[in-house]
């Protein structure tokens, strides 16, 4: 053995296992707390717009909330790449805060334009969230990146699969205290995001995602890159073999240093030259798609067929056994997405959307069999979400890594946005059935694009 004398280090290296244990746990705790207030709000957000300006309006104040996510992705994205993770989130949350609290004000005057604008602020909780799935992966080794991704996917059950059911205790309490039905739960969800966000902001330290960069500009070559190669388009193909999960990169250069305040613009160059990184991105929107489209009306058709005083228990049964789909079984996704690959992961979800949308589609008025389309609806999810987020990541050097994911989630949530939309006009004009039957349809095309050779080199075909 011998040892390289002539470039001492000046400064520690980081112990990146224990910063990366410690992020994984303080992310773990929030994703509870923040699937708390995020999943009460969906559990009666639906009904509270049906009751205030009517059905088929439903689907388009359900959908605001999936939009305010989606355009919150890009502020937040942005902070984050210039400062780190902590304050993008931290804002995120505070957003989130304000607009469950402007939701329990148009409930007490039935105003429905500020019933919109807080739904709007109200996806700052869900950014947030989904933000927090990428975080957990800034540090992490190549072979694990899909099994601590998945964990933080998994940490959302916790606090998910019960909330629909503090829903009716919710309304209950705060109805005592003079708000309106359906409101109080948006107030407990207000409290959760601020809890969130203060433990990030005093606990995040060090930023994971600053301290990839430090690391990576630390394991750089000295030399310079050809002067016409694109700095951005080094860094990423550098880091390609890399991330599919065993391949060590041959000594090539590499650099770190991207466009200051790389917005969605330079996004969207990265990911055009990344067949795998539209993969991730078009897995992650279209499973989002469907889910939502079949989901934000099912409380609606619930309501078809109970009473009023049946109606949230229902739901909350309901929606507790779909979000368990969602999130309960991401470990095992994210093993799978290891073991087995990124795509296969993502065809897997495509059929279980498909199934899903069958079940439901077919099951009438009889609850326990929706219920058993709404679990498999959220196992679909799972997939298309774990996999095609594990692969967008890996796929981008980390100077760009945020852009990118921002740009993944504002595709993602204006898809899911527009099939929220569209699902309440198509409930009230079509029906439940014909709603699974097109959210199906949409599904489809991802199987082709998943079936496309991908070239040698992808990142997912590494290793």
């Amino acid at each position: 053995m011998a040892t390289d004398l002539t470039a001492p280090r000046t400064t520690a290296r980081p112990d990146v296992a224990s910063i990366q244990r410690r992020t994984l746990r303080l992310l773990f705790t929030t994703q509870i707390i923040g699937g708390i207030g995020v999943t009460i709000g969906i559990a009666v957000g639906a009904l509270l717009a049906a009751r205030i300006a009517g059905t088929a309006v439903a689907g388009v104040a359900q959908s605001a909330g999936v939009v305010g996510a989606a355009l919150l992705a890009v502020p937040v994205t942005r902070i984050m790449a210039r400062h780190g993770r902590r304050p993008g989130l931290v804002l995120a949350y505070a957003v989130g805060a304000v607009g469950g609290l402007l939701v329990v004000l148009a409930a007490a005057t039935r105003w429905v334009p500020l019933l919109f604008l807080g739904m709007l602020l109200f996806g700052g909780g869900t950014a947030a969230n989904l933000q927090a799935r990428y975080t957990a992966v800034d540090l992490a080794e190549p072979a694990r990146r899909g099994r601590q991704l998945s964990l933080i996917v998994w940490a959302t059950t916790i606090g998910a699969v019960a909330a629909p059911n503090f829903a009716a205790l919710a309304d209950r309490v705060t109805t005592g205290w003079g708000l309106p039905p359906l409101a109080g739960p948006f107030a407990f969800s207000a409290a959760a995001f601020v809890l969130a966000a203060v433990v990030l902001l005093g606990l995040l330290r060090p930023d994971p995602l600053l301290t990839a960069r430090r690391l990576a500009a630390a394991d750089a070559p000295a030399t310079d890159p050809p002067p016409a190669a694109d700095a951005t388009a080094t860094a990423v193909a550098a880091e390609a073999p890399a991330a599919g999960g065993g391949a060590t990169p041959a000594a090539a250069p590499v650099t770190v240093r991207a466009p200051r305040g790389a917005g969605m613009r330079v996004a969207w160059s990265v990911v055009r030259g990344q067949p795998a990184a539209r993969l991730g991105i078009a897995a992650v929107a279209v499973g989002h798609l469907v889910m939502v489209a079949v989901m934000a009306m099912t409380p609606v058709r619930l309501g078809e067929s109970h009473a009023d005083a049946d109606v949230l228990r229902l739901v909350g049964i309901v929606l507790s056994l779909h979000i368990a789909g969602m999130y309960a079984f991401s470990p095992v996704v994210g093993w799978l997405t290891d073991r087995l690959g990124r795509r296969a992961v993502i065809l897997g979800g495509v059929g279980l959307l498909l199934a899903a949308c069958a079940v439901a589609g077919t099951a009438g008025h009889h609850t326990p069999r929706l219920s058993v389309g709404l679990v498999l609806l959220g196992l679909g999810w799972s997939g298309t979400m774990v996999a095609g987020s594990t692969l967008l990541s890996e796929s981008v050097a980390a100077e760009v890594r945020p852009s990118v994911q921002g740009l993944s989630d504002l595709i993602m949530g204006l898809a899911g946005a527009g099939a929220a939309v569209v699902s309440g006009f198509v409930m009230q004009f079509a029906g439940y059935p014909v709603l699974t039957l097109l959210a199906a349809v949409a599904a489809a095309p991802l199987v082709a694009l998943a079936l496309r050779p991908v070239p040698t080199g992808a990142p997912d075909e590494e290793g």
